[in-house]
């Protein structure tokens, strides 16, 4: 606090000792005292603190977002308005100033406990808004490109967040990384995936952040900060499309532009609540992005519903390759499984055991939960029970091949720029270095042999398994924990960029509050098919009735 007096109201007798706890509390606010603030708020479950990204609930939750914080930004007090309610709880609202300019309101209750020290029970905070969250955006524009006059008026109105990768003309690639910025020039062209939103009429509202080179699926960034989880505040968004989908999450856009090899779009849009599409491989034309890995490397969008998906990709998609929800049928084998219900879709659908135990508990029980409600409401017919074959295996070889091509792509700039990138993106290219060009023509050929056995397998049928192996982690999960989650989630979602699949995440079921997409994995240009099928079983299951576990 200053050390001018603060000006104060009060109404009613002022408790002996608050005044005193209240600049205490600011002062270890300033000085980021974790135990002093930890000790300020009260203990317990039911303590609650929010801002604009959420809700967080009970006082281990707090404790936990204050510890992954680098502190909170200098401030004075303007003014405090105490309003007493009894002489054990009393409410103070005050006014601060950032040295950054702006002003925030900070609402508190304050409670004496029963030794004698003043607590608080409940806090809401109101920073002064930024003008571009710089763990969100990286360019904001008003809009930062507009739509052609000569465009459609298929997305008339849409504004799109564009993912770190993709050319626009005029502006630079920054691929998560200030030091590549730094050396990047502006593009001459826009990347083809850009210039069909903009040709439906579509605004490009500005350039979005991504995990490092797309080399993740945690949604964080040792240079730009984490995003915020707006469904799961103090939670990780994922990524590596955390950018993107952070914007359509908050209201900042309503189309996320991003990149899907190993589940960068399926993952941030089940830890948040968001529709999300991984295309067929090769379906929409990726000129102008920067590669991770080419063979699996998918172009897919972000958004808050069904309608805005399907306008965005029949933007992008060759309506010639594209299969219907009807023809899907048309091409599956005839069997017990195929016959019509009455509300459910025709087309026939598979599980598998060793993906479902490959997410946790929480997460399993939560798809267990919803299939059963999708089928109790005659919307699904009964699924197929297939296996895919041994599940680690088929992640070994798509590695190899992933790093291989992510050191040839980007390699020889990793290379040049050692202590350029983050710990965790650093240790995969340091791996990816060491790729042996036998090894990788062995997992090659392992990898055509595994497709093949997918679409025999799956002969036709659209495969259904969590989008993530788990709920959003918490930011303060160890490394360690979050890369048995990695190799978790990636053991379900590798299976789509094996099998060069288009696979759509579904904001359907959650798990202790958090959300818990449905993935639907479908025969190749069945694009456009999966979300008529999605969204026909969020609308069958109807607003505010996806199972709870």
């Amino acid at each position: 606090m200053s050390e001018s007096p603060v000006p104060t109201t009060v109404t009613g007798e002022l408790p002996d000792g608050l005044l005193a706890a209240f600049a205490d509390y600011e002062q270890a606010l300033a000085s980021n005292d974790l135990a002093a603030l930890d000790a300020f708020f009260a203990p317990g479950e039911h303590t609650l603190r929010g801002d604009a990204t959420g809700l967080l609930v009970g006082h281990d939750a707090i404790s936990g977002f204050r510890g992954a914080r680098a502190g909170t930004a200098a401030r004075g007090i303007r003014s405090l308005h105490v309003r007493v309610i009894d002489p054990r709880h009393t409410v103070i609202v005050s006014v601060n100033t950032p040295d950054a300019g702006g002003a925030g309101l900070v609402t508190q209750l304050w409670a004496l406990s029963a030794v004698g020290e003043w607590q608080v029970e409940v806090a809401q905070v109101a920073a002064p808004p930024a003008a571009i969250n710089p763990t969100v955006w990286r360019l904001v524009g008003t809009p930062l490109v507009a739509a052609p006059d000569d465009a459609s008026h298929t997305l008339a109105g849409e504004t799109v967040a564009v993912k770190d990768l993709y050319d626009l003309a005029g502006f630079t690639v920054g691929a998560g990384n200030p030091a590549y910025l730094r050396e990047a020039t502006p593009a001459g062209q826009t990347a083809a995936a850009v210039a069909a939103l903009l040709g439906a009429g579509a605004s490009v509202q500005g350039i979005a952040q991504t995990d490092e080179f797309a080399y993740s699926i945690a949604g964080d960034n040792e240079h730009y900060g984490t995003p915020p989880n707006v469904r799961v505040p103090g939670a990780l968004p994922g990524g590596s499309s955390s950018g993107p989908a952070a914007a359509v999450a908050l209201g900042q856009a309503s189309i996320g532009l991003a990149t899907d090899t190993a589940g960068s779009i399926r993952v941030p849009a089940s830890y948040q609540g968001l529709w999300g599409l991984r295309s067929t491989h090769g379906a929409v034309d990726r000129t102008g992005l920067l590669p991770l890995a080419p063979s699996f490397d998918t172009v897919g969008w972000l958004t808050r519903t069904p309608d805005v998906l399907r306008a965005a990709a029949a933007a992008s998609l060759d309506p010639a390759l594209q299969i219907t929800a009807q023809q899907v049928t048309a091409q599956q084998g005839r069997g017990q499984q195929g016959r019509a219900l009455q509300n459910a879709t025709p087309a026939r659908f598979a599980v598998s055991g060793a993906l479902i135990f490959a997410a946790d508990d929480d997460v399993q029980a939560a798809f267990v939960a919803g299939l059963d409600r999708l089928t109790d409401a005659g919307l699904l017919p009964p699924p197929d029970l297939v296996d895919l074959g041994d599940l680690a295996e088929l992640l070994r070889i798509f590695r190899i091949v992933q790093a291989a091509e992510a050191w040839r792509a980007n390699g020889d700039w990793v290379a040049a720029h050692p202590g350029a990138l983050g710990a965790a993106v650093a240790s995969r290219f340091e791996t990816a270095s060491r790729s042996d060009p036998a090894a990788e023509a062995e997992a090659r050929a392992a990898l055509a042999t595994a497709r093949a056995r997918l679409d025999t397998v799956l002969d036709g049928r659209i495969l259904l398994l969590p989008s993530a192996s788990s709920t959003a982690p918490s930011r303060q999960t160890s490394a360690a924990a979050i890369d048995v989650t990695r190799t978790a989630t990636l053991t379900m979602t590798s299976l789509a960029g094996i099998g060069g699949y288009p696979a759509l995440s579904v904001p359907l079921f959650e798990a202790q509050g958090k959300p818990v997409g449905l993935c639907l994995v479908g025969p190749r240009h069945t694009d456009l098919a999966l979300i008529e099928i999605g969204a026909g079983f969020a609308q069958g299951l109807g607003s505010g009735s996806a199972p709870r576990t």
